[in-house]
């Protein structure tokens, strides 16, 4: 008996040994088995052990027999199952490798590589829409798997670097496993670490192409990057998935909007409504659409219907008030009190309702000329607004006045030639509201050139030239910039014709991107785009001002939601734009909104020179392009220019001392270049 139990235990302990060999050194591995199979013929552990070693050591044409030797005699041994798929598949024997693996998952669903493996198999036999439903079986397998579980518990308390841990040594051992790569994935992405996660779920998609939560993350990083063009491809792959689910559709009529294809979006949601059309959200996007097109009949009609089916809906009653040409009356702000009143009684977590609803209750009152109410509610949501962003008024300013003096004329001068030399690109900045939806109309009703949209492009490069000094890279963002070479600011330029060449439609020499906040980067985009023309559109700062602060933006411009802040705005954004007129004389033309509406013609005569462009009398009639338009002023821009909205401003200014003041001596000077004679329009 004691002989017995020490053999019994020598067995044991050589299987644990050769086990432990099996990744490192496999023939050592298979010696200790084919010693255990000497002591004990027939061991199983024993027969497994040297069926992995062989298939380790390259030796399939021996491994294979002997693992349908073990499975015979062995049918439930999952662990030999799953050894003999694994080999089948590595000879190419996809028949072999699916009947084993059927059988494996039959005996233990929740083994999720036997499922990932199958849909590799699926595919190689163009089988996809098994292959896709397999890879699903593999997802739900690995929502049970332990590890997982607590990494992902971590993550939602916010102990991102527990989760992190934990994913990071399961990967170590299973470096293709497509669940723990997506879910570090979105570890990096909270974290911050937009290429990492970027790489990992790349990843997962690709070892697992049905994993359909993988790639719908990984469309919504692609757009955060502005990968259209990628995330409209993976859109596209998402929406055949066998398992059918309207999110899908929604996702890649996002794409759609965000390429400009508005027409195709269009058609997601009409189809998608003839399915169910008691969808609020859906209207809602719907009308989003039409109102770009031009369609707002048939806008006004979808945000309408989207109010019906959801009173509350904040959102969608802003979307009505925001078309500006639309007049809200007495019924609409009986609704709109009742629905406020409605979200009051459900408590909390109704908050972006809440502040779009006040942002339309004073769009209302200020069209019924009840402007204490206007502003009441315009304040209102503002303040609510305002607790919702993060927007460091110092930081920012001091930020802006260092870039000003780093791009001084002795920066520029210093550089000399370089960047990429195409003359492709206007931009159009300034802040929101100051017309230059306007003056990008009027521009693209020229022959020769293509309006777009406002394209985050430039703001992506800035946004990673400064995280090189975050990161460390350089101490300052002056050192950064002088570093730049005349190859890398040709790369960049060229970068930046590449990523907006999606958004253009036409073969037309010239093309507008009217993103506002580039302002900010008007130094950068002379070092790399010396030929690009820029326009500064420009309105008086208090009507400006006021009229961004009762605009609610879908994104971004979070320094509007404060009278002293958006005032504050204004004054950096105007000293940036006079030191760089000083740094660049004549580098920007400057159009100022008031003389444009005094003078239309002079104005857009001087602007077309700047450009070196012919007149043309349609851009003196461009209210009737019909081009696709995204902004605030989409419907305005429809119609002939008018003189009401030039001070407008005057029926809210005994309520805008804290913007006024903030503005001080910017009010008079504004709309000139140092040292330039006013030519401001007189009354």
């Amino acid at each position: 008996m004691v002989g017995a139990a020490m053999t019994t235990r020598g067995i044991t302990e050589a299987l644990a040994e050769a086990t432990h060999l099996l990744e490192s050194a496999p023939e050592s591995a298979l010696v200790r088995a084919r010693e255990v199979l000497r002591m004990a013929p027939g061991h199983p552990l024993a027969r497994l052990v040297e069926g992995q070693a062989l298939r380790r050591s390259g030796d399939l044409g021996a491994a294979v027999p002997r693992l349908v030797e073990l499975v015979r005699s062995q049918p439930r041994m999952v662990d030999a199952l799953w050894e003999l798929a694994q080999a089948a598949s590595e000879t190419g024997d996809s028949k072999r490798a699916l009947a084993v693996l059927e059988n494996l998952t039959r005996l233990q669903p929740t083994a999720a590589r036997a499922w990932y493996l199958m849909a590799k198999e699926l595919r190689k036999a163009g089988r996809e829409v098994d292959a896709w439903r397999a890879d699903l079986s593999g997802v739900h397998a690995a929502s049970r798997d332990r590890g997982l579980l607590e990494a992902a518990v971590a993550m939602n308390e916010g102990r991102l670097s527990d989760g992190e841990a934990i994913l990071t040594a399961k990967l170590a051992w299973s470096p293709d496993d497509p669940a723990a790569g997506r879910l570090l994935g979105e570890i990096k992405w909270r974290q911050g670490d937009m290429t990492a996660a970027l790489t990992l779920v790349e990843r997962s998609v690709q070892l697992a192409p049905g994993f359909d939560l993988a790639r719908d993350f990984l469309i919504r990083l692609l757009l955060q990057t502005n990968r259209l063009t990628e995330a409209l491809a993976h859109g596209e792959v998402l929406t055949t998935s066998p398992v059918r689910h309207p999110g899908h559709d929604l996702l890649k009529a996002s794409i759609l909007v965000r390429l400009g294809e508005q027409e195709r979006a269009r058609e997601i949601y009409e189809r998608l409504l003839a399915q169910k059309p008691d969808q609020p959200q859906l209207w809602q996007n719907l009308g989003h659409v039409l109102k770009t097109l031009g369609e707002q009949a048939a806008a006004i009609e979808a945000y309408r219907h989207a109010v019906t089916y959801q009173p509350t809906m904040g959102e969608a009653w802003w979307s009505l008030a925001n078309l500006k040409t639309v007049r809200l009356g007495a019924e609409d702000i009986d609704r709109m009190e009742g629905a406020l009143r409605s979200l009051e009684q459900a408590g909390p977590g109704k908050d972006e309702d809440v502040f779009h609803l006040h942002f339309s209750l004073g769009k209302a009152f200020e069209d019924a000329r009840d402007y204490a109410a206007a502003f009441r509610h315009y304040d209102r949501g503002n303040r609510l607004r305002r607790q919702m962003v993060r927007h460091d008024v110092d930081a920012f300013s001091i930020e802006i006045a260092d870039a000003a003096k780093v791009f001084s004329g002795a920066l520029l001068a210093a550089k000399g030639p370089g960047g990429c030399p195409a003359s492709d690109p206007i931009f159009i900045v300034g802040l929101p509201r100051s017309g230059s939806t306007l003056v990008e109309h009027i521009l693209s009703s020229h022959s020769k050139v293509e309006g777009t949209m406002e394209l985050p492009e430039m703001m992506i490069i800035a946004g990673r030239l400064r995280s090189r000094v975050e990161e460390g890279e350089f101490p300052t963002f002056q050192a950064m910039i002088e570093s730049l070479t005349p190859a890398d600011r040709l790369r960049l330029g060229t970068e930046y014709l590449d990523r907006t060449r999606v958004h253009r439609r036409t073969d037309k020499p010239f093309f507008i991107d009217k993103m506002p906040n580039n302002w900010e980067h008007v130094g950068l985009i002379r070092l790399i785009l010396p030929n690009a023309r820029i326009i500064d559109a420009r309105r008086h700062p208090v009507g400006c001002c006021f009229s961004a602060w009762k605009q609610h933006f879908a994104r971004g411009q979070t320094f509007s939601y404060d009278l002293e802040d958006v005032g504050r705005y204004y004054r950096d954004y105007v000293a940036s734009m006079a030191a760089f007129d000083v740094a660049a004389p004549g580098a920007v033309h400057r159009v100022i909104y008031e003389r444009v509406v005094a003078d239309i013609r002079g104005e857009v005569e001087r602007l077309l020179a700047y450009l070196g462009l012919p007149f043309e009398e349609e851009c003196l009639s461009f209210w009737q392009n019909r081009r696709a338009v995204r902004t605030a002023s989409s419907e305005q821009v429809r119609t002939p220019i008018f003189t009401d909205a030039v001070d407008h401003w005057r029926h809210f200014e005994r309520y805008l001392t804290p913007l006024i003041d903030t503005l001080g001596d910017v009010v008079d000077r504004y709309a000139d270049a140092p040292g330039a004679p006013s030519r401001l329009p007189t009354a």
